[in-house]
């Protein structure tokens, strides 16, 4: 391939968009084919094997599969299980070595992207997908073979099992080596494969709902992930992406993908492949707020929110939901205003939420409100913030109003936007009530505020209050922790202060 700058992994936010979010598993997740040929009985035993005996067997078999290449000294059956016992063996790279070469990475790509055989292909594939997760320097290996053409090639097979293992491969080697995606796109056609893939998902899932085999959701997970990294290093081409965005829509809103958590792949995955994409376009307006149903992936956005609001810890915002966030407030940006005026009926603090001090309900909107200063997952708190300052049109005034001055001074500290006059006098919420004023800082209805009832200091206990005060203030300037005068003494030093007696009454006007 065309040498390129080694590319490191993208910074904190989008590492977690793409490797902590594609949960890369080991080969023991790639589903046996029916088809597939069927390896033979002495294949069990071989994950046993360890040490010198495994390193054996491993050199034993890499040997006969180069040979294979050369003078085809293996019936197909034979090569088959040959690649099956290979894939047993490489799942633990220790005592593996051969295959983590140069040349045993050299003959799994001659038998994935040369082979006649489709079945063989796979087989070979697998091998070649746990050698490049588990060990990084093979994937510059890979790529030095220059296989490129036939890699991309292998895409356009409508297959799941092809669309899984190729997707992986190219994904896997968007790290640590200098691939040209660029070149990939442009010369090879790699956008319109995935592209043409995105739109079987899309068609399968609009027709036929639920899918049976497994595979389908893998690969489609792959392809997104495969999708994010490219649009992320090559910012310059994410046009090529555009028509894909009806289909990752159809798929996201049709999928109903059982997943333990709202935001497990693929629905995680559909969500951030949207991220980098260009939803502003104007020929995919009509994909995104679809006429007759105009509110649906608003709706649908929003109801994973509410889902996660309940599903991840603290310490999962950052990694899980941040993109969903991300995403919602770019599909609330580009809405007509009736999708607006749903985002913010449904983001926004209601009345109920007033009753008491926003931010303390169990509404979405307090959750929200509540994470937007979340010491623990600032990329998560910062997108929430930006997200209400968005639904306020981008006014202090508004965002004040909408969120009380204690959640926005932050924001508004660091952007250096002067405070608005309306975070130091009560005002009434136009989404509220008109005649019921709402605390500037808290963002509570003044009426429902609750006061401590405290009974008033009796004169003995303020004299005892003043004592323990001026006690205090001479511990802490004798010990250097202040320099200041204490003021009572200053006062009597300078002839203001006045000795009551034990009858004083004070007079009130």
């Amino acid at each position: 391939m065309a040498q390129k700058a080694s590319r490191a992994r993208p910074g904190v936010l989008r590492r977690i968009f793409s490797l902590s979010r594609s949960r890369l598993a080991d080969s023991e997740q790639f589903p046996t084919r029916p088809r597939m040929a069927q390896p033979n009985r002495q294949i069990t035993p071989a994950a046993a094997l360890t040490g010198p005996s495994k390193l054996a067997a491993v050199t034993s078999l890499i040997d006969k599969l180069t040979e294979d290449l050369a003078s085809k000294t293996l019936l197909p059956d034979q090569r088959d299980s040959a690649l099956e016992e290979l894939k047993i063996y490489g799942r633990d790279p220790r005592d593996a070595d051969p295959i983590f070469t140069r040349e045993g990475i050299k003959t799994l790509a001659r038998h994935a992207f040369v082979s006649s055989s489709s079945i063989t292909s796979r087989n070979a594939m697998r091998v070649l997908c746990n050698a490049l997760l588990l060990k990084s320097e093979t994937r510059q290996m890979f790529v030095d073979l220059g296989y490129e053409a036939k890699v991309c090639d292998k895409l356009k097979s409508d297959n799941r099992d092809d669309e899984f293992l190729v997707s992986r491969i190219l994904f896997l080697t968007t790290y640590g080596t200098n691939t040209n995606l660029a070149e990939l796109l442009d010369q090879h056609n790699l956008a319109d494969s995935i592209n043409k893939n995105l739109g079987r998902h899309a068609r399968h899932r609009a027709t036929t709902g639920p899918v049976a085999d497994p595979m389908e959701d893998m690969a489609l997970i792959e392809t997104l992930k495969l999708l994010f990294n490219i649009t992320y290093y090559c910012k310059d081409r994410v046009s090529s992406f555009t028509i894909a965005i009806p289909h990752i829509v159809t798929v996201l809103c049709k999928g109903a993908f059982a997943t333990q958590k709202p935001l497990d792949p693929p629905n995680g995955s559909l969500v951030n492949a949207l991220l980098n994409l260009d939803i502003a376009a104007a020929d995919v307006q009509a994909s995104l707020y679809p006429q007759g149903d105009s509110k649906m992936l608003a709706n649908h956005l929003v109801d994973l929110l509410a889902s996660s609001s309940k599903a991840y810890k603290d310490e999962e915002l950052e990694s899980s939901v941040t993109p969903l966030v991300g995403v919602i407030r770019v599909i609330h940006e580009h809405a007509p205003e009736d999708v607006k005026k749903l985002v913010r009926q449904r983001l926004l603090p209601t009345e109920a939420d007033r009753t008491e001090v926003l931010g303390r309900t169990s509404s979405l909107p307090s959750w929200l409100l509540k994470n937007s200063t979340n010491p623990v997952a600032p990329q998560f708190r910062e997108t929430i913030s930006n997200l209400f300052f968005d639904m306020s049109d981008k006014d202090a005034s508004t965002f004040v109003e909408n969120v009380g001055y204690g959640f926005a001074s932050g924001f508004l500290f660091n952007r250096n936007m002067p405070i608005p006059q309306n975070a130091s006098e009560a005002f009434s919420n136009g989404r509220g009530e008109p005649d019921r004023p709402v605390n500037p800082i808290t963002g509570q209805f003044l009426d429902a505020e609750r006061h401590p009832e405290v009974p008033e200091m009796t004169e003995a206990e303020r004299e005892r209050e003043a004592e323990r005060l001026f006690v205090l203030f001479e511990r802490l300037r004798a010990n250097g922790i202040i320099s200041a005068e204490n003021p009572v003494r200053t006062a009597v030093q300078e002839g203001r202060f006045e000795e009551l007696p034990d009858d004083y009454e004070e007079e009130l006007d």
